[in-house]
């Protein structure tokens, strides 16, 4: 079972749905607490405004799959796939992920804060315009990834592989650049800047 920043336990679940086929389901306005999603096919689903609290989804397949205003609060994922799923102003407040499957995945508002996302391999993955605060992003592999106009406040970056990650924009005075890879990494002029600082660098005009 994935760890928890402060050593929070998973949640416990109540209810298994085990090896249904949910393909190309509807989710608008569905709500499911402490629930555990086994082995279901959520390929292609989609819908607005579903809140899962609490819920563990092992083996669960949420390719292609667009998501709207959706809750997924202090949930526990473990080796997931979100292929080329898409969620748009979603809340994951507290969430953990473990061996996940990211590929083509797209983010797009919404609040991903304390999320657990350590070692996750997030090549080619674009996250935009989110709040990330105090996520754990511990030994995270961005290579090639978009993290633009992220709220990093307080993220865990240790061991973080950020090369040619598009960062601008992004919150990143939690980053320490001497713990992380940024080769090729894009920037903007003023995280040039608080960069340098980080490094000792002594920043003056000309």
């Amino acid at each position: 079972m994935p760890e928890r920043q402060h050593g929070r336990p998973a949640p416990e679940t109540h209810t298994t749905i085990r090896s249904e086929d949910w393909d190309s389901r509807d989710l608008s306005g569905e709500s499911h607490s402490q629930v555990a999603f086994i082995d279901v096919d959520m390929t292609e689903a989609s819908g607005q405004g579903a809140a899962f609290s609490e819920c563990t989804f092992r083996n669960v397949r949420f390719n292609a799959s667009v998501h709207s205003d959706a809750a997924f609060a202090n949930c526990t994922f473990i080796r997931c796939s979100f292929f080329d799923a898409t969620f748009t102003g979603c809340k994951f407040v507290g969430s953990v992920f473990s061996d996940c499957a990211f590929n083509l995945l797209k983010v797009v508002g919404g609040d991903w804060s304390f999320v657990g996302l350590a070692g996750a391999d997030l090549r080619g993955a674009s996250f935009g315009d989110v709040r990330m605060r105090e996520a754990d992003l511990t030994g995270t592999r961005f290579q090639g990834a978009s993290l633009r106009q992220a709220d990093l406040s307080g993220a865990w970056f240790h061991g973080a592989d950020l090369s040619r990650c598009d960062l601008r924009g992004s919150e990143l005075s939690a980053l320490d650049p001497s713990t992380v890879t940024l080769k090729g990494a894009v920037i903007d002029l003023q995280q040039a800047a608080m960069l340098a600082t980080a490094l000792g660098l002594e920043v003056r005009a000309m």
